[in-house]
């Protein structure tokens, strides 16, 4: 069992879901997505993490929106848990931004193409702070254990790993189940992203596309396989948003979601096989 934002997070305990924007777009936009996110949570009785980017470096093109940066982005975040009061995730890509993010958020997240970086990874486990490390789409499960071993052996305990499908070809991600079998066995507690995993990488236009209607579907089937908590991207308009749409979930689909994966979880729970 882990701690995050003040919440016990693993086997035996209530569904942990971080949820909200892919990336800051605006203000008024995070600001109003935090309380819808904040409101559902609420409604759903869960613990959870309000979760946007300051910045995103990993973007398809160069000329893909990436967000404010650190600075005003962050000033965003600051303001978001100050005035709407939720814990908030936001993930870093370098050293650099550890430090200053750590001032704003209760988890940092390391990217899944970062995951075996070990500099960054002990920096934010060095924080103090939640740590979210993603499994990256080239990683087996069992192999990251080292990549949270390098949290451990930093001092932080506190590190949840978020399954987000594994390469299949190109352009495709596949999860596979056992992934979370594998990594609970291993003395994990585990996430899934339930939106990540349904990109289709720079299958687009010089961009990320993705398949929306899967989420739900693969959010189940993962609760039945064994969570311990939930990652999906909201957006009041994903067809407008302007980082990963196609992924995320209107935030009537994502209170339904997190609903379905109430009811596996209180089936399995009523079976006593959870």
């Amino acid at each position: 069992m882990i701690q995050l934002a003040g919440h016990s997070v693993g086997a035996g305990q209530p569904l942990f879901v971080i949820a909200g924007p892919d990336i800051v777009e605006s203000e008024a936009m995070v600001l109003s997505h935090a309380r819808a996110v904040r409101e559902a949570c609420e409604r759903l009785g869960v613990p959870y993490a309000f979760k946007c980017s300051f910045d995103k470096a990993n973007r398809t093109s160069g000329r893909a929106f990436r967000g404010p940066g650190v600075e005003e982005g962050l000033r965003v975040l600051a303001k978001v848990k100050r005035e709407v009061g939720v814990p908030l995730l936001t993930d870093v890509h370098d050293v650099a931004q550890v430090g200053p993010a750590a001032e704003v958020a209760d988890i940092l997240q390391v990217p899944a193409f970062l995951c075996r970086q070990t500099d960054l990874i002990q920096a934010v486990a060095r924080t103090g702070r939640g740590v979210n490390l993603k499994k990256g789409q080239f990683v087996a499960p069992k192999d990251m254990v080292h990549a949270a071993q390098k949290a451990f052996d930093a001092g932080n305990k506190n590190v949840l790993v978020t399954e987000r499908g594994a390469a299949f070809g190109y352009n495709n991600l596949v999860v596979d189940m056992r992934s979370f079998a594998l990594m609970r066995d291993a003395g994990l507690a585990v996430c899934f992203d339930a939106t990540h995993s349904v990109q289709l990488p720079s299958a687009g236009d010089a961009e990320t596309t993705g398949e929306r209607r899967f989420v739900a579907l693969l959010s189940r089937a993962a609760a039945a396989a064994g969570i311990d908590a939930l990652f999906t991207e909201v957006h009041e308009a994903p067809d407008l948003a302007l980082c990963d749409g196609p992924c995320s979930l209107t935030f009537p689909e994502f209170e339904r979601t997190v609903a379905d994966v109430l009811a596996v979880r209180h089936a399995l729970d009523a079976g006593g096989r959870q």
